[in-house]
C-alpha cells in the first residue's frame, strides 16, 4: 500500500492525499483547491498530479473548499467514483460547490474581457456551476461513528472534529490478504470549546496518522476575553467613531459564530443599537443548514435555544442576498457591522467592502481567522500602508484588528491534546499536513516530546509504502 500527497502538504490549501491499494484501488483524502497563490493557483488546479478516471473514491473530511473545492473539476475530467462523507458535509457541499462553480465562471468572464484587449484567446473556467450541481450525484453520506464498508477489504469510519459543520476525522481499516492496515486521517481539528459544534471525539487505534498543523506553533487568545474584546470594537467603531466594523469571514461556520455571539450579547442587552449584516448569500443558505443540524450543535446553544428559538437572529439583523442592497452598503454613512466572506479576503463582495472603507479612519477591519501567507488578508494584517485591491492602490486608514479566538482550528495544544486517544507506540508514523513551514516543523517537535517516534513533513510529491 502507498501514499502520495498531492496538495496541502508544506502549505494549507490543496488538501489531497492518495491512497492506493495492493490491488490498484485509489482512494483520495480531500479534494482541495489551491488558494491565494496568484496566476500559479490555476495551474495547480488543472493539474492535480493524478488522472481523475483512475480514482475509485473520494474520502471528504469536510467541505471547506480547500478540502472539497475540486471534486466539481474531478468530476468534469470524468471522475465518476463516490465522494463519501458526512450528512452534514454533503449538505454544505451541495451550496458551497455551486457557489465555488459560479465564482469560476464569473472570474474567468472578467478574465477573458482582459485577455481580449490583449489579445489573447480566451480561456475556461476551471467548472461551472452545472459541474457542481451535477457532481452531487456522486455523493454518499453516512452518519457519525458508524463504520461502514467501501468494498470488501475497506471499511471507514468517521468521527466529529469540532471543525465544522459536519467536519470527521476519517479511520480506514484496509485489508492486503492477512495484512490489515489502521489509517486515520483527521482532516483539520477543531477546538475543545467550540462556540456551535461539539467537541471533537477521539477516533480508533491507528497505525499511520496524517493530521494538520494550521496553528502549530500559535496558541489562542482566552474565548471570553476575545468575545470581550470584539464587544469593545465594535463600540470603538460604531459608537465612538460612528464608522463601519467591516468583519471579513467564511461563509459556512465563522459566520455563523459571530452572529451567535453578538446574538448573545443582544439578549443581554449589551449590544449597541446598530444594523448588523451578513452580506453573504452563501453565508444565509449555510445558516439554513444549521437549522437543518441542530443536533450538531452543543450543549450551550441548545441551552440557548430553550429561551431563543433562533441563535442565528435578532431585530437588528439582516441577511443580504441581493447584490443591489450589497452595493448600496458601500454608499451608507450610518454605523454599522458588515459581515461578509470570504475570510481570507481573496474573494467574493468581502473585496468591494474593503475596497470602500479601508481609506476611512472611522472604519475598522477586524479578522476573525487564519489568512494564507500569500492571501490579501495577510497582507493587510501585516500593517501594509498601502493595499491593492481590484489591480487599484489604496491607503490604509482604517483600525485593523485580529481576534484568531474564533479560528476553526486548534491551536498546537488543543491539537496535542486531541491525539491523546491514541496509544503513541503503536502509532508507526505520522505525517503532518496542512501547514505553513515553520509551524509544522514545530508541531512535529511538540509530537515528538509527547512520545510519537517517527513524525515527518511530507512535501507536495512525497510517496511512500506503508508496512504492518
Amino acid at each position: 500500500m502507498k501514499i502520495k500527497f498531492l496538495g496541502g502538504a508544506g502549505e494549507v490549501t490543496g488538501s489531497k492525499h492518495l491512497i492506493t491499494t495492493a490491488d490498484g484501488k485509489k482512494i483520495l483524502l480531500d479534494c482541495g483547491s489551491f488558494q491565494g497563490k496568484g496566476l500559479e493557483t490555476d495551474s495547480l488546479n488543472r493539474n492535480p498530479g493524478i488522472n481523475p478516471e483512475e480514482i475509485d473514491h473520494i474520502v471528504l473530511t469536510h467541505a471547506h473548499i480547500d478540502h472539497s473545492g475540486m471534486i466539481p473539476y474531478f468530476y468534469r475530467r470524468g471522475f465518476r467514483g463516490s465522494v463519501i462523507c458526512t450528512h452534514a458535509t454533503r449538505d454544505l457541499c451541495s451550496i458551497m460547490l455551486a457557489d465555488s462553480g459560479f465564482i469560476q465562471e464569473h472570474d474567468t468572464k472578467w478574465f477573458n474581457k482582459k485577455r481580449q484587449r490583449q489579445g489573447l484567446p480566451p480561456v475556461e473556467p476551471i467548472y461551472t456551476k452545472n459541474d457542481a450541481i451535477n457532481c452531487m450525484e456522486l455523493f454518499i453520506s453516512v452518519p457519525l461513528d458508524r463504520k461502514f464498508k467501501i468494498d470488501g477489504n475497506i471499511k471507514v469510519k468517521f468521527n466529529n472534529t469540532g471543525h465544522m459543520l459536519g467536519s470527521a476525522a476519517a479511520s480506514f481499516e484496509i485489508k492486503e490478504g492477512e495484512k490489515l492496515f489502521r489509517i486515520t486521517y483527521t482532516g483539520d481539528i477543531g477546538r475543545p470549546k467550540h462556540y456551535l459544534l461539539r467537541s471533537p471525539r477521539p477516533f480508533p487505534q491507528c497505525d499511520y496518522l496524517i493530521t494538520e498543523s494550521t496553528y502549530g506553533n500559535r496558541l489562542h487568545q482566552d474565548q471570553k476575553g476575545a468575545e470581550e474584546l470584539l464587544l469593545k470594537i465594535v463600540k470603538h467603531t460604531c459608537v465612538e467613531k460612528r464608522g463601519k466594523l467591516i468583519i471579513p469571514s467564511f461563509a459556512i461556520g465563522r459566520a455563523q459564530e459571530i452572529v451567535y455571539v453578538l446574538n448573545n450579547f443582544y439578549n443581554e442587552g449589551r449590544l449597541p443599537r446598530i444594523p448588523v449584516y451578513v452580506d453573504s448569500p452563501l453565508a444565509v443558505n449555510a445558516t439554513e443548514i444549521f437549522r437543518m443540524h441542530l443536533d450538531e450543535l452543543n450543549s450551550e446553544v441548545q441551552a440557548v435555544m430553550e429561551n431563543d428559538p433562533d441563535p442565528f437572529g435578532f431585530n437588528t439583523l439582516r441577511y443580504i442576498k441581493k447584490v443591489e442592497e450589497s452595493k448600496a452598503l458601500n454608499d451608507t454613512d450610518e454605523p454599522c457591522i458588515i459581515i461578509s466572506a470570504s475570510g481570507m479576503m481573496e474573494a467574493g463582495r468581502i473585496k468591494h467592502h474593503l475596497a470602500n472603507s479601508i481609506g476611512n479612519p472611522k472604519n475598522s477591519i477586524l479578522a476573525v481567522g487564519y489568512c494564507a501567507p500569500s492571501t490579501l488578508g495577510a497582507r493587510i494584517l501585516s500593517g501594509r500602508k498601502v493595499i491593492s485591491i481590484f489591480g487599484t492602490e489604496h491607503n490604509v486608514n482604517a483600525e485593523i484588528y485580529q481576534i484568531d479566538s474564533f479560528s476553526g482550528h486548534g491551536d498546537y495544544e488543543e491539537m496535542r491534546q486531541y491525539l491523546q486517544c491514541q496509544d503513541k507506540a503503536k502509532v508507526k508514523k505520522v505525517f503532518i499536513v496542512h501547514g505553513e513551514h515553520e509551524a509544522s516543523e514545530h508541531y512535529k517537535q511538540t509530537l515528538l516530546d509527547d512520545g510519537f517516534t517517527k513524525v515527518v513533513i511530507p512535501q507536495v510529491g512525497y510517496e511512500e509504502e506503508l508496512s504492518v
